[in-house]
């Protein structure tokens, strides 16, 4: 009899593997939304066509959007079997009362948790935002690319951490040398986008007092993180994903004008970038404090 507590207690076997391994995590959110992006791409640039699309090219289309899902669905459940054998963990499989059946249905709901970032962005389409994808882009794409980048600087500091807030000190020292670059090219482009450089300076003067503050006290968590991995070999993947969710938090603010301004108008923007701000300053403020409470209460043994 397929027993549901064997088959729950086996996926989260595999979801605890996601704690220290950032491939599965980055593969959890790279194909889905690359998927989409792609997609989605390929529709908007087809319903601009102003002749009618042949029908063996939305066949076409079909056809390599089913093979993709099956594509993926296959992959996901034969790499996990694989994993399994890499790690010698078949025995430890064949000597439990797991049967077969449920091994390969634990393996299917894993991979239904996995893909359910798909529906986030026809809801988000659903509850009138008006580019899901550029919203996914900002709020799940970037703050795990950028965080990521940050991080391999703090990593050429690492071995300079004698204590845990050198990592905090770090951290917030690339975050910033990061969104000063950044900001610089934003105004950069805003300046030749407009020609108007009171417009690039308000844009530096504002995601200075906001962006900036962010990104320090992202980057502190994960060099905080690498701080506590050199001292004591714990590992720095949830300070980083710590750092991603800040990101992503503030992300989803700033986009919050933009995103819905169909819905709420103007006042859409403003209260976006009152909470950003708010946010950054609120994050800068909780790292400063951390900082000076370590000071303060670390001993060298």
């Amino acid at each position: 009899m397929i027993s549901f507590h064997r088959i729950l207690a086996y996926t989260v076997r595999h979801l605890y593997l996601y704690k220290r391994s950032m491939p599965r995590l980055m593969e959890v959110f790279y194909w889905p939304v690359l998927d989409l992006l792609v997609w989605g791409f390929v529709t908007v640039y087809l319903s601009r066509q102003s002749g009618e699309v042949p029908q063996f090219v939305t066949f076409f289309l079909g056809a390599l959007i089913l093979w993709d899902i099956l594509f993926r669905s296959q992959q996901g459940i034969s790499v996990s079997f694989l994993e399994d054998v890499w790690s010698r963990n078949l025995l430890n499989i064949f000597v439990s009362p797991m049967s077969a059946t449920e091994y390969v249905l634990s393996l299917l709901f894993l991979y239904l948790l996995e893909t359910r970032i798909a529906p986030v962005y026809e809801f988000l389409g659903q509850r009138g935002f008006n580019d899901p994808g550029t919203l996914i882009a900002a709020v799940v794409v970037a703050p795990f690319v950028e965080e990521f980048a940050k991080a391999l600087g703090v990593l050429r500091v690492r071995r300079f951490m004698d204590e845990p807030e050198d990592g905090l000190v770090y951290g917030g020292t690339a975050g910033l040398g990061f969104a000063a670059t950044e900001n610089l090219f934003y105004g950069l482009y805003f300046l030749a986008a407009t020609d108007s450089l009171e417009t690039s300076l308000l844009l530096i003067g504002i995601r200075s007092v906001s962006s900036a503050f962010l990104h320090a006290s992202a980057t502190a968590s994960t060099g905080y993180g690498l701080a506590k991995s050199r001292l004591w070999g714990q590992s720095a993947i949830p300070w980083y994903l710590l750092a991603v969710l800040l990101h992503a938090s503030f992300n989803l603010m700033a986009s919050f004008g933009e995103q819905l301004s169909g819905t709420y108008g103007d006042s859409a923007a403003l209260i976006g970038l009152v909470a950003a701000i708010a946010f950054g300053l609120l994050a800068f403020a909780l790292v400063r404090k951390k900082i000076r409470d370590k000071d303060v209460g670390w001993h060298p043994s």
